[in-house]
């Protein structure tokens, strides 16, 4: 179904480190506590590093199986790329590692537990971001942005909102309804949100799409600044995003 595929013999052997990542092209050459593919390292060392480990992951549409036995590990200061033709099930993981969807087998953990759907603990260390920007077309940039914020439990205005949105090139937009901005200048909204936003796991689905040369350019340093910082990404993407090759993992979903 997937690439190629390292097998382990049990969630206990992931936390550890040995993890099963199940990966395409993976450059990945950090020092060994960071569970890079055939990387082991004391389990006590792994214990005090955030990471989130995913184990014989299974989802269904319908009586169709999307995929099954997907184990993989993404920690501190690594991205997680999600591949695959449309209809294989890549939103569908994403919503599942953010804990928006129930799988149909496996778990995955943060920080030692098991994490459930819609657990309010864990949806407050992640950031996700589906295909779709989320706007209301009456309200500003500006305040689109602090709506999108406020929902995630963030009470972010005045100076900080308008750095944000300096930073993403949308300072001169921020006082104009949403419904006049471009598709790309609405999906550099939801980029200044992240920018804003003091989560370690980043779900991006599709984060590129609508954006022209400067926007993808302009995304992969957000998220090469993230994962410099220690943070992690998992994004659903068929494009280069311009991150450093050793810290990134492949999954390809056939």
């Amino acid at each position: 179904m997937l690439g190629r595929v390292f097998e382990f013999d049990s969630p206990q052997e992931i936390a550890a480190g040995a993890s099963a990542i199940i990966c395409i092209n993976s450059h990945s050459r950090h020092p060994p506590a960071c569970g890079s593919v055939g990387c082991l390292s004391d389990a006590s060392q792994r214990a005090t590093t955030l990471g989130i480990p995913c184990w014989k992951l299974a989802a269904r549409r319908g009586f169709a199986t999307l995929f099954s036995g997907l184990s993989f590990r993404v920690d501190e200061g690594e991205a997680l790329v999600v591949s695959g033709a449309n209809g294989t099930g890549k939103t569908t993981l994403l919503r599942i590692i953010a804990g928006l969807t129930t799988p149909a087998a496996g778990t995955l953990t943060w920080s030692g537990e098991v994490v459930k759907p819609l657990d309010p603990d864990f949806r407050r260390v992640i950031a996700y971001a589906g295909h779709l920007p989320a706007l209301k077309d009456e309200l500003t940039a500006e305040e689109n942005l602090a709506s999108l914020l406020m929902l995630d439990g963030e009470a972010v205005k005045g100076d900080a909102l308008r750095s944000a949105l300096d930073e993403v090139a949308l300072v001169r937009q921020r006082m104009l309804p949403a419904r006049v901005l471009s598709q790309g200048q609405r999906r550099r909204i939801g980029l200044a949100r992240l920018t804003i936003m003091p989560r370690p796991l980043w779900i991006l689905d599709e984060p590129t799409t609508a954006l022209d040369a400067s926007g993808i350019g302009l995304l992969g340093r957000v998220l090469g600044r993230h994962l410099a910082g220690g943070g992690m990404l998992v994004a659903a993407t068929h494009a280069a995003l311009g991150l450093p090759p050793a810290r990134v993992k492949s999954v390809a979903l056939s």
